[in-house]
């Protein structure tokens, strides 16, 4: 069965990483302490979303989100995390960005870039769907207009195998 599910995930496109999240202690836009390996979505997936305020698709992505965030929550339950990569010098200008655009995102700063680092991550956008167990099942760099459909495609995905397993 295994072999099966891991097969099915390829298949379907989903890359099969299973990497936890690591330890990293960021702070959210009200300057709460969290633990990047404690997120979860109470067993449901989530998103995390990596942008910063200066990254035009960046906030392409998270407008086009936004726009169907609500159905998306009605739908999966899926929640968005976004991940601002905005140095020190910048990191006031990101709740002003938050608060302009609407977004309803848990939001948290990584001024020294280290969840970025530990991620490997070179580029932004830069998304992560993380499964109920908090498997990082997905990645994807990059944005272009309608690529959020397969965000939520992949999470519906995700959800129908966790009701068929």
């Amino acid at each position: 069965m295994g072999r099966f599910l891991l097969l099915f995930l390829i298949i379907l496109g989903v890359q099969a990483v299973q990497a936890q999240l690591p330890k990293i202690s960021l702070k959210d836009i009200n300057g709460k302490t969290v633990q990047t390996d404690t997120l979860s979505n109470g067993g449901k997936p989530f998103i995390i979303d990596f942008f910063a305020t200066w990254c035009k698709p960046c906030n392409r992505e998270l407008d086009a989100i936004h726009e169907v965030y609500a159905d998306w929550q009605k739908e999966t339950g899926v929640k968005i995390i976004a991940v601002s990569i905005d140095q020190a010098q910048n990191i006031n200008k990101v709740k002003p960005l938050v608060d302009n655009h609407g977004w309803e995102y848990e939001v948290l700063l990584d001024p020294n870039g280290d969840l970025k680092r530990a991620l490997g991550i070179q580029m932004i956008p830069y998304v992560l769907i993380v499964d109920g167990k908090g498997n990082i099942v997905y990645k994807h760099n990059g944005y272009t207009d309608g690529a959020e459909e397969e965000l939520i495609e992949k999470v519906r995905e995700l959800l129908k195998l966790t009701i068929d397993n």
